[in-house]
């Protein structure tokens, strides 16, 4: 039924050394914070009695199980969208589809083959949740239901990616177009959870959404299921899920064969100009005894359009090389856009903002809730498009052209980053406006418009220039993409989980420092790895180690308050010397990772 695709990856998986240090690493990362949760909680309060430790228990798990929720959508959603359309850039696709391999066994093949990584991760954070469980606070059933919450999840995001990537030709748009699909649902969720949508009941974001269904299920009293179904919410959101990933697996199996080949890789005739004239009859024709000869037989040859002195950022601006269906894209990042815009306005319109912003318990105000994840998309969609301008390069062939040409390295390195900021123009202008609209509506004074202006800025080059970094020192495609967007989501998810736990035990700096020193250094450790793994130099070592231990610094000045100038200058400081570690060596070595310098793990 599947095929020997998955045959395949069941087979090849288990000999390489990731598929073990991805579970290992994994369980170390969920296991550092449940101890770094203990050592705060130890040095804040003793821990007397069985509800001092159930209580603990309660809220370790409610900080594992949302983080596993998110890393495992993240983890297939690119994981899916990557293999596929490794396979178009490749030219590989259209072998498969030559072959005796039914439009099933192609598209389950794929899906299943992209699930066995994460549904093994998933497996594997299960002891880890039985043994939390033990403190007391939260009971087996509960362990089991967000278990099977999460898997549900990860396959109709999987099954959402892989649709999306048989559909679009150009990894980008994949990409893109998933992370809006999976975000505007989430949004739209939330949406209806406040009560903004009037034809659905609140109750119905529990049901609908995956964080929702996952929270509701993270409580320690839950409330009686308004549905007449057995398992209650959760089981009702499992049965939706797989619908949803059965009808996106249905699709996909249905519209293989028509969306593939794409027709842009379909040979075409070219088309004849105005003076080439179709005859019904012979070479000539005979008007009044006379035989008139025909024109010349001439073909449309379109004018040749000036170039810049820069070829390189003329094509990334003048020509449609990240594909024609990019409108796509903006529409939707338009409505993400839009959906902030409102609930920024509903915010400050209801009192919400500026009422808890002044109360002392709360921490982060509900505008910064809304405009972090907004943010958040701006930067990874920057990201995919910075490490797609230089694998796209390499997986056409024309990396090795380019590299044989005049072209400078500063030519080539500017043009791409000033490109990927053109390209994605609307990442990079609509949070500056969001940003001068809540300063207007009087969210924002004026001190910290030019704060958040100024960090917005030097966030996006960074993340352009760390996408275009790791493009050009992995060579396999598949691996570039996911160390370069893993790479940035798990430094903003990274931020979330430590403002989460330090929100949850406060204390001192001096307190909160020690516990996460672990953190610190493992998130220094596998920055280094992932952007000095090829080309290590002491500027990208300092820049690995220092952002971990500079971001957490910014984290407890924005928790502490009134030093917003620290913040800002540690986070310019932070990011730009990392973002300038990247670009002093692309500009002087110019080199790039080949099909023959990849390693022997990196390839499949």
């Amino acid at each position: 039924m599947f095929g020997p695709i998955l045959a395949r990856e069941w087979l090849v998986a288990p000999r390489k050394i990731r598929f073990y240090a991805q579970r290992v690493i994994f369980v170390l990362v969920l296991f550092s914070l449940v101890c770094t949760a203990w050592a705060l909680l130890a040095g804040i309060q003793q821990v007397r009695n069985v509800g001092d430790l159930s209580r603990f228990g309660l809220l370790v798990f409610q900080t594992v199980a949302p983080l596993e929720l998110i890393i495992t959508m993240f983890l297939v959603a690119v994981s899916a969208a990557s293999n596929v359309s490794q396979e178009k850039d490749k030219r590989t696709l259209i072998l498969l589809l030559l072959t005796r391999m039914s439009s099933s066994q192609i598209v389950l093949g794929k899906l299943f083959a992209c699930l066995i990584g994460v549904l093994v991760l998933i497996l594997a954070a299960l002891p880890l949740q039985l043994l939390i469980s033990l403190l007391g606070g939260v009971s087996i059933n509960q362990v089991f239901l967000a278990t099977a919450v999460i898997a549900v999840t990860t396959c109709w995001c999987g099954a959402l990616a892989n649709v999306i990537a048989f559909w679009r030709e150009k990894t980008f748009q994949t990409l893109a177009i998933t992370l809006i699909t999976i975000v505007g649902w989430l949004v739209f969720c939330e949406a209806v959870a406040v009560g903004a949508i009037s034809s659905l009941d609140p109750q119905w974001a529990e049901l609908l959404s995956p964080v929702r269904a996952l929270w509701e299920i993270c409580q320690p009293i839950r409330g009686s299921s308004w549905l007449p179904v057995p398992g209650g919410i959760p089981a009702a959101h499992c049965i939706l899920g797989l619908g949803a990933a059965f009808l996106f697996a249905s699709i996909a199996v249905l519209r293989l064969r028509v969306w593939n080949p794409s027709r842009q890789l379909r040979p075409q005739a070219s088309e004849p100009d105005e003076d080439y004239a179709i005859q019904s009859v012979g070479e000539g024709s005979e008007v009044a005894g006379e035989t008139k000869a025909l024109p010349k037989r001439t073909w449309k040859v379109r004018a040749p359009r000036k170039m810049w002195n820069n070829p390189v950022l003329w094509r990334e601006m003048r020509t449609w090389a990240y594909g024609r269906k990019l409108m796509l894209i903006r529409l939707g990042y338009f409505a993400l856009f839009a959906a902030a815009v409102l609930g920024v306005y509903w915010t400050i319109s209801t009192g919400e903002a500026l009422r808890q912003s002044r109360l002392a318990e709360e921490l982060i105000p509900l505008t910064a809730r809304i405009l972090a994840p907004f943010f958040a998309v701006s930067f990874v969609m920057i990201n995919a498009l910075g490490v797609n301008s230089i694998t796209n390069e390499r997986d056409g062939q024309a990396l090795d052209l380019l590299l044989a040409t005049q072209v400078t390295p500063p030519q080539f390195l500017f043009g791409k980053l000033v490109g990927v900021l053109y390209v994605t123009k609307e990442m990079v202008v609509l949070p500056l406006a969001l940003s001068c609209y809540l300063w207007a509506q009087g969210g924002l004074t004026t001190e910290n418009l030019v704060f958040v202006i100024g960090g917005l800025l030097v966030m996006d080059i960074f993340s352009a220039m760390l996408g275009i970094h790791c493009g050009m020192i992995y060579a396999q495609s598949r691996t570039a993409i996911g160390t370069s967007l893993g790479t940035l989501f798990f430094l903003f998810l990274g931020v979330a989980t430590c403002m989460m736990i330090m929100i949850s035990f406060r204390g001192s700096f001096a307190r909160q420092l020690p516990p996460f020193l672990a953190i610190i250094l493992g998130g220094g450790t596998g920055l280094y790895v992932a952007m000095g793994s090829r080309n290590p130099s002491p500027a990208i070592g300092l820049a690995a180690f220092g952002l971990p231990f500079l971001t957490f610094f910014a984290i407890t000045s924005f928790i502490l308050r009134n030093q917003e100038l620290t913040v800002f200058s540690v986070v310019v400081a932070a990011y730009g010397f990392a973002a300038l570690a990247m670009i002093v060596p692309a500009l002087s070595e110019f080199d790039f990772a080949m099909g023959k310098s990849r390693s022997q793990d990196e390839d499949g």
